[in-house]
């Protein structure tokens, strides 16, 4: 966990991230901090890696520091469709927290490789019960979390296939580092709950508006603000709430 140089390529290894990356463990003072260092294990997933399943003992929490922890819900028939996401202004594994011993959705790597703290369930509860601040600021994120998820859901009621995608790559953004993306068609999929081909003619309108540039398995952001506009009231709402409880 200790802040090191980068190595020749520029990167940092996994075992080179501070927590501080991290926007929550961030915002801790000093003193919540190190109660929790010396319980946080760092942790690689490469993109795709299943990070929890739906049903399963929630033994620990994440925080990211880097990559996207992508939330979804499953129906019958090994249907997913995405709900939310989660980077390094977060953490997963929220349903402790609130008194459930089970994950509630999957949650997989998007995006990128990634890394993140997990926090055993054992110390979480630990350190909670001595340190009122940090189950405050954790359950202020918690609360980001559900008005996100709400966004998605009204958003897939009452906008165009157009407008949904516009905000869903504005999620990436925001939780990524560069403006090339790694964004697939199945992942659009279970973004949008479309077929490929609806997916193929959303991305060709933003493409036409020069917001973005579709390559194979990728996305290129041209132009963040003609996305937002695209994106219109289906982003910012949960973002702003976000700097409102918890901080940039």
């Amino acid at each position: 966990m200790n802040d090191t140089a980068p190595t020749a390529d520029g990167t940092r290894g996994p075992n080179e991230l501070p927590c501080e990356a991290n926007a929550l463990l961030g915002l801790l003072d000093e003193a919540d901090r190190a109660a929790l260092a010396p319980h946080l294990e760092l942790v690689p997933f490469r993109n795709g890696d299943m990070i929890a399943r739906a049903g399963d003992a929630a033994d620990s929490i994440c925080f990211p520091l880097t990559g996207i922890a992508a939330i979804l819900d499953s129906l019958e028939g090994d249907r997913r469709y995405a709900v939310a996401l989660v980077g390094s202004e977060g953490f997963v594994g929220w349903q402790l927290l609130l008194g459930n011993d089970r994950w509630s959705h999957d949650v997989v790597m998007r995006a990128e490789h990634g890394t993140a703290m997990r926090l055993s369930a054992a110390a979480l509860n630990e350190i909670l019960a001595d340190r009122p601040a940090i189950r405050a600021i954790l359950l202020r994120f918690v609360d980001v979390v559900m008005t996100q998820m709400s966004r998605t859901i009204v958003s897939s009621l009452a906008h165009s296939i157009e407008r949904r995608m516009a905000r869903w790559i504005l999620l990436y953004h925001d939780r990524v580092r560069e403006d090339d993306i790694c964004m697939t068609h199945e992942e659009f999929r279970l973004m949008l709950g479309v077929r490929r081909s609806s997916v193929t003619d959303a991305l060709h309108k933003l493409e036409e508006d020069e917001a973005v540039r579709s390559v194979r398995g990728r996305v290129i952001v041209r132009d963040r603000e003609r996305l937002l506009r695209l994106a219109g009231d289906t982003y910012g709402f949960a973002e702003a709430e976000y700097r409102r409880l918890i901080g940039h």
